[in-house]
């Protein structure tokens, strides 16, 4: 698979052009090492230690999933992306695959809304 430079869509070996947005494709673009000015977003659940010793696992995993859903459709919606989920935490990056001039407000405001649908 190659990895679009413009977009990240990947698109199988042999494109010339990406799938996704019609960018030129070069296939040693991911051997490529490029610096990029990133913004990271770490969050995760007061309190969590509590509720766990309070409900039984299957809930607790219910409750983390919807919390976890709640926060990657924030993050999403400040196009910013989760990298992963760790434990009860959330660690989403903005510039990534697109660097944008406004990343870390957007990251800001990402963390704002987190903060109020997740209280």
């Amino acid at each position: 698979m190659v990895t679009c430079a413009r977009c990240g869509q990947e698109n199988p070996e042999g494109f010339a052009f990406c799938g996704a947005c019609g960018a030129p494709l070069v296939a040693d673009e991911a051997a490529r090492e490029v610096r990029k000015t990133v913004t990271v977003v770490f969050s995760d659940v007061t309190g969590s230690t509590a509720l766990g010793e309070q409900l039984d696992p299957e809930s607790l995993r219910r409750v983390m999933g919807r919390y976890f859903d709640e926060m990657q459709t924030v993050v999403e919606r400040h196009e910013g992306i989760v990298e992963k989920f760790i434990g009860d935490a959330v660690m989403a990056v903005f510039g990534i695959p697109l660097v944008h001039e406004d990343d870390a407000l957007r990251a800001v405001r990402a963390a704002m809304e987190m903060r109020r649908t997740g209280a």
